[in-house]
């Protein structure tokens, strides 16, 4: 059986209010374009999640709103600012066979890049900007028997490529 990850750092927040933790923060208006791109670029290609982990600050939130999934999300504050390694303890809880996690750097961009056997050719996989979106398939059973340096990178897109019309790996 293959199970697909897709991986998604959150979208442009903003750090216009001194006074909001960096927990609090919202999206900016370019965060929320992205976030509706990178949703309408999902959908366009097919992947669609059927769970979503979703660190539980409010960038991550407003990003998964904005992708306009259907679906109702596990907020997760063990994702907030997570290790690749408590990330990894993340999607081991999954359950579907499609999931979406949405997560922050810089603990994501070294999730993405420890989790496949190989990296993506895309020249911006490896600083993982904001709203970067990483499909991966992994073939096992079970989230739960995932492991570092087993998934298979499927596509690579960013939110400039797509608003662009040049996204993939």
């Amino acid at each position: 059986m293959t199970l697909r990850l897709i991986l998604m750092r959150h979208a442009k927040s903003g750090w216009d209010d001194p006074l909001l933790t960096d927990h609090a923060r919202p999206l900016n208006p370019r965060g929320y374009a992205s976030a509706t791109a990178m949703g309408h670029w999902l959908r366009q290609q097919g992947y669609v999640p059927q769970q979503a982990l979703v660190s539980d600050a409010r960038r991550t939130q407003e990003t998964f709103a904005g992708l306009e999934t259907g679906l109702t999300t596990d907020l997760r504050p063990d994702l907030y600012h997570a290790s690749s390694d408590r990330m990894l303890r993340a999607l081991q809880d999954g359950t579907a066979p499609c999931l979406l996690m949405i997560g922050h750097n810089p603990g994501i961009a070294d999730f993405a890049a420890r989790l496949l056997h190989h990296s993506p050719a895309h020249r911006r996989f490896h600083d993982y900007p904001t709203c970067a979106t990483l499909v991966a398939d992994f073939n096992v059973a079970d989230w739960g028997n995932v492991r570092f340096g087993t998934g298979t990178p499927v596509d690579f897109a960013i939110p400039r490529e797509v608003l662009g019309g040049q996204a993939g790996i």
